[in-house]
């Protein structure tokens, strides 16, 4: 799961944060999803605006993307505006823990935010990452993991994910580097994750290209 530090941020189109006084109001009056939804707040994102600018640097006028861990769909608005014109993004969420399934505002919320951009077409698969991969045949591009944050949920992305990355391609892993007054601590199944597969060991054909705040890039060698 997203650590709750994060929520500090307000996503808009092109900036994120706010003044901190307006940021406690809305936190406490307009947190539930719903309020993004029908626009009486921003959308929460869930990341900095440097990991912002370098999910689209590295996604920029890629054709297949995949996120899996949507949220109010911060990132997803991100990566939709730099996806090439005729490319697809693949938003895979079960948006399974909104307490009124009937409205499902956690999934409203993100779909109106990925509005905002027409770039591209957007697929929404609203399964676990788990039941998604069952029927999974295309090729990924760029793939952007910030799904369950649990280690062993993490590897298990790694493991059936990966192989679908072209050479060339990139994969995204969230929450997954220490950085200076940072949220993500040495314990956290993102840190841990990249951390065997990356830094204590070399996965073959595989190499750290970029780090940026909590976000680890790690590239498919040619």
């Amino acid at each position: 799961m997203r650590s709750p530090r994060q929520e500090g941020m307000l996503f808009r189109p092109f900036m994120c944060s706010p003044d901190s006084s307006r940021l406690s109001w809305i936190h406490k009056r307009l947190r539930h999803p719903m309020f993004a939804w029908l626009g009486f707040r921003p959308t929460f994102a869930q990341h900095t605006i440097a990991e912002h600018r370098a999910l689209q640097r590295w996604a920029r006028g890629r054709r297949n993307i995949v996120e899996i861990g949507v949220a109010e769909g911060g990132s997803a608005l991100a990566l939709r505006q730099v996806i090439a014109g005729d490319g697809k993004l693949h938003l895979i969420d079960p948006f399974h823990l909104s307490r009124l399934k009937w409205i499902n505002g956690p999934r409203r919320a993100a779909m109106a935010a990925v509005s905002r951009s027409k770039n591209g077409h957007v697929l929404w698969i609203n399964k676990f990452s788990f039941e998604a991969i069952r029927v999974w045949t295309g090729s990924i591009d760029f793939l952007f993991l910030d799904g369950d944050h649990a280690e062993g949920a993490v590897r298990r992305d790694w493991d059936e994910w990966h192989s679908f990355v072209v050479r060339g391609g990139v994969v995204a892993f969230h929450d997954a580097r220490v950085f200076t007054n940072g949220w993500p601590q040495p314990t956290d199944g993102p840190v841990r994750a990249v951390t065997a597969l990356f830094r204590e060991h070399c996965v073959p054909g595989w190499a750290i290209v970029d780090e940026v705040d909590s976000l680890v890039f790690v590239e498919r060698k040619n």
